[in-house]
């Protein structure tokens, strides 16, 4: 176990996966310690505006090369976002990365990683997670939970949760979730469903409802000696975090109507928690507090916190990002963590219904001034977008807690007013708009276009969230899921936009920096008859499952041909990069598109009621010298998303990223059935599938 020694020099080098607004505020506590940070993440993220320096790593963090030229440069590893690669991080620790001497000598260097490669793999997987933290001695409260099988027998796995639970139930994707995202509310079997329509590509957990009349959340830093035995695991203050359509909104310290009891207990099982993870450096634990007056522990993040914001006013000699420093540099921490102020609140400024939006709730910020009040404007330096997270507030009294919340009201009441200039803003742009005709007469023999649904706003959609300022409903977060509904009218069209794909601290709603524009589709997947449309559904799920926007045609090659002709000629104005073409029997259409765009065409051959699809296939693959386009298996519609998400990778580190943890499940998927098969045996295992199959 490394340790800050003085042999590492004065200025001992952090190396930061991650460059978002947490390690924004991570570099501005470094430079007072004299602590140098190098940063790897795209080269105008937050944390690169706050510090200059040249080990600087441009990059993914997701990526193994990029991650070991970091720790090339680096005395110590650690993260601002636990969805990193833990084997890279796993094979430095263990055995180093070489580094090239002045002298031209070769030597191994390892660097430390924390919190540990161990901890961030357990963390990343909420399901093992949480049983890990169910073995405790100290029996942590944890709700009931069962993982859910895949493929065909998700159905009947899903039968026997709900025969266990009850319903309501809550099923959560295991890995990659975050606000919300990847939680689908199930109140009956008819759910069932639509539940598996939204996640059935993922790994899946049930979890047993748990009625809650408040969130809490308490910040710890955990602290090893030089072996690696734990040393100390330090809480601040307990707070209580609001959230609106599944983002933390505020945080109030202390707790709202919570006794201070109940607020030492949250510190107590915060403590517990995270004396049973691995490494230094700072954790937040999330919990819910149940109708009864007891605590549930929701769920753990290796990191510092929005729910420890407060910290850098309230507790200025150890902010949260001090913290982070201290621990994993092994410097010293305060026995005790003590506001110094009785009360604070927190405020997100999420971006609005425009790029201005905010502008009003910083300039509240920047001219409010009060004896009693005090008032601390953070940016993170991001561009506005609605319901990003751009900045935020703190506000201080030397008052009870409410009496702080009904002097904040201005603050507050602007913030709710902005919450509704863009969630009206985002209903006006998801109704389907009425499409012109007049430029379509000539179309007669035209087909009905079939559009996917976007996200809406039914009843399962942030069900479990109130629309007020505070969670009036009791039970479990919920983000939405695109829901099954009545299909648009032929003379509508719309486009669906997945939601933000790279997450970092809670509801980070677009930190791809060098990515794709979010608002505008990039994919365009086209056919020659809505017949086609059930081949091409494995493709769009796919294509959903990525979070990548796309939109619907029917453009048949003989029936609309003038219609087909526009839509190619156009698609590379409109801004799509990679076009999926099906067709079946003639299966003219992927090579006429592609006579008339200079965007990558990928066919996907149909099988039609004769000869198999064989001549669909060698329709699209015999295309002429001059007109190239790709071509997957018959009704392979998988592949030509997944080769539509490589294509895009290229310009964009995102999708990139996003293939290359697809491609580790995949092989992880193979290696578990591995695993299980040479367990039980090939009889039992056939069994076993018989059985899930009826």
């Amino acid at each position: 176990m490394v340790c800050w020694k003085d042999d590492m020099g004065a200025r001992p080098v952090l190396g930061l996966l991650g460059g978002g607004q947490l390690g924004r505020m991570l570099c501005e506590a470094a430079g007072p310690l004299g602590v140098d940070i190098a940063v790897l993440d795209a080269e105008k993220a937050p944390a690169k505006q706050a510090l200059n320096s040249a080990r600087h790593v441009t990059g993914s963090f997701k990526d193994p090369a990029k991650v070991r030229e970091l720790a090339s440069v680096s005395d110590f590893l650690t993260v601002e976002i636990e969805h990193v690669d833990t084997l890279v991080l796993e094979d430095v620790e263990k055995n180093g990365v070489d580094v090239k001497l002045p002298d031209g000598r070769v030597r191994n260097h390892r660097p430390p990683v924390h919190p540990s490669w161990k901890t961030l793999r357990l963390i990343q997987d909420k399901y093992l997670q949480k049983e890990h933290l169910r073995s405790s001695k100290k029996e942590i409260p944890i709700a009931q939970q069962v993982a859910i099988a895949t493929g065909d027998a998700t159905l009947s796995s899903l039968k026997q949760a709900g025969q266990s639970f009850g319903f309501p139930f809550m099923l959560k994707a295991r890995k990659g979730s975050y606000d919300g995202r990847g939680n689908f509310k199930v109140d009956s079997e008819a759910d069932f469903g639509p539940a598996i329509e939204a996640l059935g590509k993922l790994p899946l957990y049930a979890e047993k409802w748990a009625p809650f009349v408040k969130e809490l959340a308490v910040m710890v830093i955990r602290t090893e000696d030089e072996k690696g035995n734990l040393k100390a695991c330090t809480p601040y203050p307990t707070v209580e975090t609001v959230h609106q359509d599944s983002i933390c909104v505020k945080t109030f310290m202390p707790p709202r109507q919570v006794s201070e009891k109940i607020s030492a207990e949250a510190q107590r099982l915060a403590c517990d928690v995270i004396e049973m993870l691995w490494g230094r450096g700072v954790f937040a634990v999330e919990m819910f507090l149940l109708d009864d007056g007891s605590l549930m522990v929701n769920e753990v993040a290796p990191r510092p916190h929005n729910s420890g914001h407060f910290t850098i006013e309230t507790v200025p000699y150890m902010s949260q990002f001090q913290a982070q420093l201290h621990a994993v540099l092994d410097l010293p921490i305060p026995q005790a963590l003590k506001p110094e102020k009785p009360a604070a609140i927190m405020i997100n400024i999420l971006g609005g219904a425009d790029a201005k939006s905010h502008h009003r709730l910083s300039r509240l910020a920047r001219t409010t001034s009060k004896v009693d009040m005090r008032v601390y404007l953070h940016l993170y330096g991001k561009e506005s977008k609605p319901s990003r997270k751009i900045g935020h507030i703190t506000i201080t009294g030397s008052c009870s807690v409410e009496e702080l919340e009904e002097q904040a009201q201005p603050f507050l009441k602007l913030v709710d007013e902005i919450r509704e200039e863009r969630l009206k803003a985002s209903a006006e742009q998801l109704r389907p708009q009425e499409e012109s005709t007049s430029h379509r007469a000539s179309d007669v023999a035209r087909e009905p276009e079939v559009e996917p649904e976007p996200p809406t706003n039914g009843d399962k959609v942030n069900a479990q969230l109130s629309p007020s300022s505070e969670p009036a409903q009791k039970n479990q977060k919920e983000h939405a899921v695109p829901k099954p509904e009545a299909r648009p009218a032929s003379s509508q069209r719309e486009t669906w936009v997945g939601p933000p794909a790279s997450p970092r601290d809670a509801g980070a709603a677009d930190q791809n920096w060098n990515g794709a524009d979010k608002e505008k589709p990039v994919v365009l997947v086209t056919m020659g008859s809505d017949s086609d449309l059930p081949v091409l559904k494995a493709g769009l799920d796919i294509l959903r499952q990525f979070r990548v926007p796309f939109t619907t045609r029917i453009t048949s090659a003989h029936r609309t041909p003038k219609l087909m002709m526009r839509v190619a000629q156009e698609a590379h104005r409109q801004g799509y990069k990679v076009i999926i073409a099906a067709a079946g029997g003639a299966a003219h259409l992927p090579g006429m598109v592609s006579s008339e765009t200079p965007l990558p065409v990928i066919g996907v051959p149909v099988k039609a009621s004769q000869l198999d699809g064989l001549d669909s296939l060698l329709s699209i693959v015999q295309m002429p010298r001059g007109i190239p386009t790709a071509t997957v298996g018959i009704n392979n519609s998988t592949n030509a998303a997944l080769l539509a998400i490589r294509i895009l990778g290229v310009a964009t580190a995102e999708y990139q990223e996003q293939m290359l943890a697809y491609q580790r499940d995949m092989e992880e998927g193979v290696m578990q059935k591995d695993d299980r098969i040479s367990s039980i045996g090939a009889e039992e295992y056939l069994s076993v599938m018989n059985s899930a199959a009826k």
